[in-house]
């Protein structure tokens, strides 16, 4: 067992961010690999987009749970690489919708045979393992637990006695 399993629920946090950046960078490098100029980051995006027409920046941010200036900043770096556009909605002067430009819709056709492939490669490696067939069920139980679960509060109301005896 390895310093980071020995610790257990201590690094969570720290395995989940190092799995997710080994996942991603694997992600990246299939990308690379076929030739694709297409960041694993940009995926919520383009996924939600190749399902709508277009989504208000608003939208977007809440849909992939990101800060509307974190969903903003996304959107500038698609724009600045000419592979969104943004338009002013005409019901609300104040909102602006994202839509694929050409070349979005371009990168999204050379894309979605990858996307089939990454899916149908993650299956076939949950399906060597059954403790691995638990992992997307688990992470969405834990994912819903925080959204109702107080931990800084809980980690205070044991703190308190402990800091109390000690004064």
């Amino acid at each position: 067992m390895n310093l980071y399993q020995s610790l257990g629920y201590l690094v969570l946090g720290s395995r989940l961010r190092r799995m997710s950046e080994t996942f991603l960078g694997e992600i990246n490098r299939i990308y690379q690999n076929e030739s694709i100029e297409f960041d694993a980051s940009w995926f919520p995006v383009f996924y939600l987009l190749s399902k709508n027409d277009s989504l208000s920046i608003k939208e977007l941010s809440e849909q992939t749970e990101v800060s509307h200036p974190a969903a903003s900043q996304l959107i500038t770096n698609l724009k600045n690489r000419k592979l969104v556009e943004t338009t002013v909605c005409a019901d609300d002067g104040r909102r602006q919708l994202v839509q694929f430009t050409d070349n979005g819709r371009s990168l999204l056709k050379q894309i979605l045979p990858v996307w089939d492939a990454i899916s149908n490669s993650m299956s076939e490696l949950a399906e060597s393992d059954p403790a691995i067939q638990k992992m997307l069920p688990a992470i969405s139980a834990l994912e819903n637990s925080f959204r109702n679960y107080n931990l800084a509060g809980k980690v205070g109301e044991k703190l308190n006695p402990i800091l109390d005896e000690k004064i």
